[in-house]
């Protein structure tokens, strides 16, 4: 008997092949934002995935804070990932893109006027990205830059800027949804979590106050393309790029409950720390008690989880209710064939770091399929 895990799933308004998705993966192969031809090779040749989630792709040129990566603001930048979604519409696949602010996590050389990084406050993340050298033309990771707050009259701008990505996403580049990023220590989650978070207006102190940026964001961005086309990524325990909360289990079954009537497609939920233990020292927190906060609201999207997962964890997620879906992040890149692979019980091929942030097709096109 086949596992649930290759069932198909209505995901919103995407009825998709199987329970796998591709989770968003930084692969610094952009220049100029830009999305390359072999950008698009890379997600067609992984588009048996249920759902195929894009890298994270920045909103406008102030959501920058990597070399390299990818935008949805300029029209070069549309045409680009259009040629991305064509390729995996070819081969019957979905895909989403990943609307992203990395907020403080980014360095002046990436911001307009190399103007400091935007942050909730003005308190500088223990954290690393990535520069490319333009001499060498070689990559290297740099300690990030000291951010400045955002002042409170910014913010409708923000949210603005969301919502054009959304719809510049669904109406010009042919992705079939978007989701938010609002995990990992970026721009919303510097908002939500109390360790990045020391402001005194109306979007801090309170945990009504921190998820207000975040609610306006996916209320906005649901408004412009319709429930049934927004996913949003939470991470409720990562370290990530030094981001923190005194309290983390009632501040995200409050973000639940607000979720829960939004339509959502999906929640996908990074359990434990990102890429890394699934438990993370002196942070616990109750998965179930989560889910339920949001399926007892009337929450209806699909409950997806990511970290760490190989088939048998996610067979066994999808069959114990655990979750509807499974998203696989390092596995995809070294096997664009995962579904197969899994499904067969497959040998993986193994990863090679080192050609995971830059470089050309070698480590990112080049990894061989089954047969």
């Amino acid at each position: 008997m086949t596992s649930a895990l290759f069932s198909p799933i209505q995901v919103g308004d995407l009825r998709l092949a199987n329970r796998i998705a591709m989770a968003p993966l930084t692969r610094n192969r952009s220049p100029d934002a830009i999305p390359q031809p072999v950008t698009a090779t890379y997600y067609e040749q992984r588009a048996s995935a249920g759902l195929l989630i894009t890298e994270a792709t920045a909103i406008d040129p102030q959501a920058q804070g990597y070399a390299d990566v990818p935008g949805l603001y300029s029209s070069e930048q549309l045409d680009g990932w259009k040629r991305v979604t064509d390729a995996v519409h070819a081969r019957g696949g979905k895909i989403v893109t990943q609307l992203w602010h990395v907020g403080r996590i980014s360095h002046n050389d990436l911001q307009p006027g190399h103007q400091a990084p935007v942050a909730a406050s003005a308190i500088q993340a223990r954290s690393k990205t990535y520069l490319i050298d333009k001499t060498s033309g070689k990559g290297h990771f740099v300690p990030t830059s000291m951010p400045r707050a955002l002042k409170v009259q910014e913010l409708p701008g923000i949210v603005h800027h969301y919502v054009q990505a959304a719809r510049s996403a669904v109406q010009s580049a042919g992705f079939d949804g978007v989701e938010i990023h609002a995990a990992n220590g970026y721009l919303l989650e510097q908002f939500l979590k109390d360790g990045a978070n020391q402001r005194t207006d109306d979007y801090g102190g309170s945990i009504e106050n921190r998820a207000r940026l975040m609610l306006e964001v996916t209320r906005a961005v649901v408004d412009a393309v319709g429930g049934g086309r927004v996913g949003i990524r939470l991470s409720p325990v990562t370290p990530a790029n030094d981001i923190v909360d005194s309290a983390p289990q009632p501040l995200f079954e409050y973000l639940a409950r607000q979720l829960a009537p939004l339509g959502l497609a999906y929640i996908h939920v990074i359990e434990g720390a990102t890429g890394g233990s699934r438990e993370v020292e002196g942070r616990p927190f109750d998965y179930l008690s989560f889910k339920d906060a949001y399926r007892q609201h009337g929450g209806k999207g699909v409950w997806m989880v990511n970290n760490g997962y190989d088939g048998a964890m996610a067979e066994k997620a999808i069959a114990s209710g655990h979750a509807d879906m499974v998203a696989f992040g390092k596995l995809f890149i070294s096997n664009p064939d995962l579904v197969r692979r899994l499904h067969d019980k497959a040998p993986l091929n193994p990863w090679d770091q080192s050609t995971f942030y830059g470089g050309g097709e070698h480590g990112y096109t080049d990894y061989p399929a089954l047969g």
